[in-house]
């Protein structure tokens, strides 16, 4: 099979042999694999994969089809629409995962669309609503609402009911976020617009100490981004406990299994349904034909995105 490597810090396209399902696993013929910034880390040295996952194939998620199950597999038949999150490898030809953690692709999505939308929208569902316990009525920010996460997070919230604002620094597509679902800000302004019930946080520690400062008593900030700088100087301890706030971070690709199939559920329960009615769509920036990648991941690296950029084969 064809599959992204990383090489002396950049990419290209190379043969791997191809993986066999074990037991309770699924073989994918691979149509569609989204980017994420932790592949832009991995590129880098910075985000080594999980063990038993090779460290020079990127991809955190992918939709294609059904090709063979393994032993004990029986959930999704031969030339089934699946999708779904991987620790590591997604981005090839072929791919081996759990039959647990795969979802059916809803009808109305086309490929692209399907390989970018189980990392963002698990993510951001997972942040919103497992950990913040985000409900209708409330006001919900989300800093860095441009990018994959942050167009998913602004629909959901939307979605649920909740009063959605937005920072969006380039200016060119603060029109766009809004046609989401949300008022949208420059990243200086949200403090006066405030206060929030939850902080979706993209952006990372430069917002941390104004976050506590918009946020209402008994607020929730979720960080799963952290682009713009992991450590915060300055978090006045004493205004967290004036707020009663909790601040939650969050990754998905270490968890266990159990874990996986468990957000796995939650979306096929609360959030897919909502694609094929077109409540949600997946925003895409651009997709390039698998050997392309290069091209893909220096746009991804450039910044300056609209959503998701996707690898097509």
């Amino acid at each position: 099979m064809r599959a992204v490597v990383i090489r002396d810090g950049g990419t290209l396209v190379e043969e791997r042999p191809d993986p066999e399902p074990g037991a309770h696993e699924v073989l994918v013929r691979v149509r569609a694999a989204g980017l994420n910034g932790a592949d832009i880390l991995q590129r880098a040295g910075r985000y080594p994969p999980p063990a038993g996952v090779p460290a020079d194939m990127p991809g955190l998620e992918f939709a294609g089809e059904v090709r063979a199950n393994g032993p004990g597999a029986d959930r999704f038949p031969v030339g089934e629409r699946v999708m779904g999150l991987v620790a590591g490898a997604g981005q090839a030809e072929l791919v081996v995962v759990h039959e647990r953690v795969l979802m059916p692709v809803p009808p109305r999505l086309d490929w692209a669309a399907a390989g970018g939308l189980p990392e963002v929208f698990t993510t951001a569902h997972d942040a919103l609503f497992t950990q913040c316990g985000l409900q209708a009525g409330e006001r919900l920010l989300v800093h860095g609402a441009a990018g994959g996460v942050g167009t998913a997070a602004v629909q959901l919230g939307r979605a649920a009911g909740a009063r959605v604002t937005a920072t969006v620094r380039n200016h060119s597509h603060r029109d766009a976020v809004a046609g989401l679902g949300a008022t949208v800000l420059s990243p200086d302004d949200f403090v006066d617009e405030g206060p929030f019930d939850v902080i979706l946080e993209l952006v990372g520690a430069p917002n941390m100490g104004d976050n506590l400062r918009a946020l209402r008593i008994g607020g929730r900030i979720s960080v799963i981004g952290t682009g713009a700088g992991a450590t915060v100087e300055q978090f006045p301890l004493g205004l967290l406990m004036a707020r009663r706030g909790r601040v939650h971070g969050s990754t998905l690709r270490t968890r266990a299994l159990e874990e996986k199939a468990m957000t796995a559920r939650a979306l096929e329960r609360s959030v897919l349904p909502l694609f094929s009615t077109g409540a949600l769509h997946v925003l895409l920036d651009r997709a390039f034909p698998l050997e392309h990648a290069a091209d893909a991941y220096e746009r991804f690296a450039a910044g300056g995105k609209l959503g998701k950029i996707v690898l097509t084969l």
